[in-house]
């Protein structure tokens, strides 16, 4: 009987959580009001280099990010003053919960719970509270050569991103950024994860380009730019990439027609 018991509130639980995630996710996706994201960094070493850079991180320091989802709403026509505002959090100094390898959906599921509880700890922020939680982990690049993986959940829109704490890595980091912060209004990845290269049409920003290759331009849920049937390469910044039809549809940027 307890044991049914534990079952039934952690149910209740999870459709507490669902149902607050569903309504979250409705008013991002309906750009009518400008959405606040917080940006918190977080020192994935410690190596001085990472110190000091996350140290100087401001205001202006993902401006690109917002200037870039002003232009691409624009694009589909659902334009608003300011889509997005960004704001930097005072510096992290606890590291979120490490997501399992190979999950199961209860394992997933259960993570997801343990890095909100653990956001919540951690979300010191000045100004209006933020709908979107960004928590990016600065690695130094003399000690790093690749990086973890990066996740975004739409589920109470929070991303834990692994970025370069480096200047000339900056434009790369912005679309890492991006990525993860649109799989939080609902994107999801258009690339073959076995093998990175971006999935036709979906992940193609030209999916009518004839001939097809090479693209000159990157889906920002592809990932990549497809030069040919087994290379993609990595945009340099976000000025290279839009937002595909398939992922507007998703985040609600284009209205699917009855």
């Amino acid at each position: 009987m307890f044991r049914k018991f534990r079952i039934l509130i952690l149910l209740l639980i999870l459709a507490t959580v669902a149902l607050g995630a569903w309504r979250a996710n409705s008013r991002l996706t309906a750009w009518e009001h400008t959405v606040h994201v917080a940006i918190y960094p977080i020192a994935g070493d410690d190596s001085p280099v990472t110190a000091r850079f996350i140290g100087e991180l401001g205001g202006d320091s993902f401006t690109d990010i917002a200037q870039w989802l002003q232009e691409q709403s624009d694009r589909y026509g659902r334009s608003v003053l300011q889509p997005v505002a960004i704001r930097v959090a005072p510096v992290v100094d606890a590291r979120p919960p490490a997501p399992p390898g190979n999950p199961s959906a209860l394992d997933a599921m259960l993570w997801s719970l343990r890095l909100r509880w653990w956001a919540s700890r951690n979300d010191r922020i000045a100004g209006p509270k933020p709908q979107v939680r960004l928590f990016v982990l600065f690695h130094d690049p003399e000690r790093t050569n690749a990086l973890p993986h990066s996740t975004g959940l739409s589920k109470g829109q929070i991303g834990v991103i692994h970025a370069f704490a480096s200047r000339l890595q900056r434009r790369q980091n912005a679309v890492v950024i991006a990525h993860e912060l649109l799989h939080t209004f609902g994107a999801s990845d258009k690339y073959n994860l076995a093998t990175l290269q971006p999935i036709y049409p979906a992940g193609y920003a030209e999916p009518d380009k004839n001939p097809r290759l090479p693209q000159s331009r990157t889906e920002i849920m592809g990932g990549r730019t497809p030069v040919d049937e087994q290379r993609a390469e990595i945009p340099a910044s976000l000025a290279d990439t839009v937002i595909g039809a398939e992922t507007a549809r998703e985040i609600g940027l284009l209205r699917s027609t009855p």
